[in-house]
């Protein structure tokens, strides 16, 4: 396809708490844009302190998408994302705005950019799945991780033991076609992509990452987290749902259920989150396409880094008047 011919998309992700947020509506109102999340727990209503959600105020009038649209019981995948990003982009683009994928699943970001085929095989009645959820449940995550790995190290290197569903989803595949699904997956990685689009990580040094995560965790705390779960556990919500598996959730539940205390509870929450946030980074070290965004490169000036977005857009999709609309809109 030609080049030219393609949809301009700009894709702005990084490690949690590099401060993708307020670079990403700075960027909207230089370039004309809306924001489509691509976070996995933002999307949740009720969650909003432990998912670091953006307020309506940080917004500033930028339309954001993928936010508060499911409740916490609900469901929530790559599949599901993919098809709730690609109606965003289509409503942005009848308003002659430019999409902005913005947040810190690289999964998702991959699996829309290159438009990846997720097509479930046959499994009648989902009997595998259910038997690996059965013994998933009766064994451990851990176990299940090491069956995985047994067949197909290389999704087991790439997959969390913690994130069972795609665990189980990579061992059903397997079993199912025989072929390995980080095969399958790579093969659809190199598909080329629908659109024409800038890809940018932000990130900073290591020790301002981690200092600004565990600054983060404590104002979390301040701002009433523990208040926030104990709300979604009157209403409800257990650790086993998906909503509840993230970063801030799981932590301060069982912390509410008596397993730990608040401090440790706090500590764990760091100190999953510094390592969340460094396998996030050896993510985007994998995929083909990024422009790294290095802050001290920039010596932190956020500002210089809009700059280099805008130019790059200028000579990548020929937006003239770029500079015209950095003046009048930042």
């Amino acid at each position: 396809m030609d080049e030219k011919k393609k949809e301009p998309l700009i894709i702005l992700t990084g490690p949690t708490a590099v401060g993708k947020t307020d670079l990403s509506i700075r960027l909207a109102k230089a370039v004309g844009g809306e924001i489509i999340s691509a976070d996995s727990m933002q999307v949740y209503r009720h969650m909003d302190i432990g998912s670091a959600k953006v307020t309506a105020k940080e917004m500033d009038g930028v339309a954001h998408h993928l936010i508060d649209v499911l409740e916490p019981s609900d469901e929530f995948h790559v599949v599901i994302f993919q098809k709730l990003a690609k109606q965003a982009i289509r409503e942005i683009r009848e308003r002659g705005h430019v999409p902005i994928v913005v947040g810190g699943t690289g999964f998702y970001i991959q699996a829309l950019l290159y438009d990846i085929d997720f097509t479930e095989e046959e499994d009648a009645g989902g009997q595998i799945r259910r038997e690996l959820e059965a013994l998933a449940a009766k064994k451990g995550n851990s176990y299940v991780h090491a069956l995985l790995r047994e067949v197909d190290p290389e999704s087991a290197d790439a997959i969390h033991e913690n994130n069972g569903k795609r665990v189980i989803r990579a061992l059903e595949y397997y079993r199912l076609t025989g072929e390995k699904i980080s095969v399958h997956n790579e093969t659809e990685r190199q598909k080329e992509s629908p659109y024409q689009f800038l890809y940018y990580v932000l990130n900073t040094d290591r020790a301002i990452l981690y200092e600004r995560i565990n600054q983060r965790v404590d104002k979390m705390i301040e701002a009433g987290l523990v208040e926030e779960v104990q709300r979604l556990k009157d209403m409800g919500m257990t650790r086993g749902m998906v909503s509840m598996q993230g970063l801030g959730y799981k932590e301060i539940l069982d912390y509410l259920n008596g397993e730990c205390s608040l401090c440790e509870a706090v500590d764990i929450l760091k100190r999953d989150t510094r390592h969340f946030a460094k396998r996030q980074i050896t993510w985007f070290k994998r995929e083909r396409d990024v422009r790294w965004l290095y802050l001290p490169d920039f010596s932190n000036d956020r500002e210089k880094v809009l700059e280099k977005i805008c130019e790059d857009c200028q000579n990548m999709f020929g937006w003239e008047k770029m500079e015209y609309q950095m003046e009048e809109r930042i």
